[in-house]
């Protein structure tokens, strides 16, 4: 509903195609009608913008500072590939910390994944299995993640989906931080570093996003609409203005 309100059209694949099938009907469209297609999971300018802006933006908020440890996932890898880069090549010794679904763990298999000349995937993954992490891990390993320097990361984290969601949810009860499944997820990956990082260590870990996209998501999936029975109660405790289901 958003994409659509801000004039967009939204072309739904099914589930069964993953995300190779959403590439494949993308590609499809746009030669059927002359449209542009970004291909931002081959795209090198996806990572050169996240190594020209994202990368030293951090190191800008970080000038004088410490910085041990900087945590991400990947979506299409541009932020991780980029910023990265940014990052190592002014702060080497800095640790790279990044994610992935406990339930799509393809990095962590090794298997790479198969290509077309273009470097889009020919075939799903066959380490992916579905999760909940929207906007991280489509069911194969983009190019302009797998094409990252080798010596960039320096931890891969597994992230369960049921451990992204607690943490999202925690994020906005205990600290007012409205953000998504993918934000817990980093979130939950940057506490797993914690635990091994030494005493006093200083770890970033970016939530770019929002939790108002996650309306019709398992996020939200115990948040009723309607007052529930401890909010009906504390209604009832006072005489007036009480609006008690029929």
């Amino acid at each position: 509903k958003l994409m659509r309100f801000l004039g967009a059209k939204v072309i739904i694949t099914p589930k069964t195609g993953k995300g190779t099938g959403m590439v494949e009907k993308a590609e499809e469209l746009c030669k059927k009608h002359g449209w542009f297609l970004c291909h931002q999971f081959e795209n090198e300018a996806n990572w050169k913008y996240h190594e020209a802006h994202t990368g030293p933006e951090i190191l800008t908020d970080f000038a004088g500072k410490r910085l041990d440890y900087w945590v991400t996932g990947y979506g299409t890898g541009g932020t991780y590939h980029g910023a990265g880069k940014a990052l190592k090549a002014k702060r080497p010794d800095i640790k790279i910390v990044l994610a992935e679904p406990a339930d799509a763990a393809m990095l962590a298999s090794g298997i790479k994944t198969e290509r077309k000349p273009d470097l889009s995937p020919a075939a799903s993954h066959p380490a992916f299995k579905a999760h909940p992490i929207q906007g991280w891990a489509p069911d194969f390993v983009p190019h302009v993640l797998e094409s990252a320097p080798e010596n960039l990361q320096d931890d891969l984290i597994p992230v369960p989906g049921v451990d992204a969601i607690q943490c999202s949810k925690k994020l906005a009860c205990n600290e007012g931080i409205l953000t998504g499944i993918s934000g817990g997820a980093t979130l939950y990956a940057a506490l797993e570093a914690a635990k091994k990082a030494p005493k006093g260590s200083v770890i970033c870990a970016m939530l770019p996003d929002t939790g108002e996209r996650y309306l019709s998501t398992p996020l939200f999936a115990d948040i009723q609409a309607d007052m529930n029975e401890e909010e009906l109660e504390i209604a009832k405790s006072t005489p007036s203005m009480q609006l008690l289901p029929s």
